[in-house]
């Protein structure tokens, strides 16, 4: 959704009528609804509108108030954000215990190279407390002895830190619907392969164990199927023949550290959208970073590739089929199952 829109998501359960109720209230209010999306996901109903409130017939808190109390009437969790509530972003860092990507955005936070401002560290565990009291970060562990996240009082946290963005920083649990629902696209996960290869745990071996010989680091949105949401950013290395296990953590793990933050600084920019479960970059005088470093197109080669034949018919040579190409073509084509 864009910046100079006002948002407004609708979570809970599914039942008829629920659309008719949200919408016919923003009619009456003079608001103009620009985007709609809707889903139904493990019996959770989620709503996500992109609302033009220029021209309302009612104040900005009029509204709010009024879709809270709606939500309540229907058993609905309503979150409206206007432009305004958005001017200072707050970012939600939920960790594990591996330190590098959280450490990488502490300094970049520090160094004020996030225009935002990282409120909260949350783990499953407690091993990144030391990590987050070093930045006079409030740190709070919301895991069982296994673990197992409690995620009722993450959504409380969420809430309470008014977090604008999720940053998992290597957090190794699974967000369910619930959760993922309430903050669609504003949750960005880097997971340790080049998506969509080695989806789920263990991605690094898994690569180990297929023989790649280049592995790398992938950061996307958090969608309700697992490391399968929009592509932001992606880095790549090479995997020696007799690299290990361990030798491919070193050389991945500052990857998805660079990987996520630059993919962070898209989204707090405003430079990165989603449109049909894919990303675009937005025209802007910043330089980043999405796959390789510019440096590799001097090293990849260039030609052979069809068409080029060494002639000098200017067609050809700039790689276009002449009719007899396209007519071998068309031939190969297998008929359509």
């Amino acid at each position: 959704m864009t910046t100079d829109l006002t948002e407004i998501t609708v979570i809970g359960d599914d039942d008829t009528g629920l659309v008719a109720r949200v919408t016919s209230l923003l009619f009456e209010r003079g608001a103009n609804i620009e985007d709609i999306d809707q889903a139904v996901r493990d019996g959770v109903f989620r709503m996500n509108l992109a609302v033009d409130a220029a021209e309302m017939v009612c104040t900005e808190e009029t509204l709010r108030n009024d879709l809270h109390a709606l939500g309540e009437d229907l058993g609905l969790d309503v979150q409206v954000r206007f432009p305004a509530d958005r001017e200072t972003q707050q970012i939600a860092v939920l960790g594990t215990s591996e330190s590098h990507c959280l450490e990488a955005l502490f300094e970049a936070w520090t160094n004020d190279e996030l225009g935002a401002e990282i409120g909260v560290v949350i783990g499953n565990h407690d091993d990144l407390e030391p990590l987050a009291e070093q930045y006079d970060v409030p740190f709070h562990d919301i895991g069982d002895e296994s673990g197992q996240q409690n995620e009722e009082r993450l959504l409380e946290l969420l809430a309470e830190y008014d977090a604008d963005l999720i940053v998992l920083a290597r957090y190794m649990r699974i967000l369910s619907p619930n959760v993922v629902f309430r903050y669609e696209d504003r949750i960005i996960n880097v997971h340790p392969s080049l998506l969509p290869a080695f989806p789920g745990a263990e991605a690094y071996r898994q690569a180990l164990e297929e023989g790649v010989r280049v592995a790398g680091v992938t950061a996307h949105y958090v969608t309700t199927d697992l490391d399968q949401g929009p592509i932001i950013t992606q880095r790549a290395f090479d995997v020696p023949d007799d690299a290990d296990l361990a030798d491919i953590k070193r050389r991945g793990q500052p990857l998805e550290a660079d990987a996520l933050l630059e993919a962070v600084r898209l989204h707090l920019n405003g430079d990165v959208s989603v449109h049909r479960g894919r990303t675009s970059v937005r025209e802007s005088e910043r330089d980043y970073q999405l796959g390789l470093p510019d440096e590799m197109d001097e090293l990849t080669p260039d030609r052979p590739v069809d068409g080029i034949v060494g002639g000098d018919d200017d067609a050809t040579a700039s790689g276009e089929k002449d009719k007899d190409d396209v007519e071998r073509e068309a031939e190969a084509e297998p008929p359509a199952s």
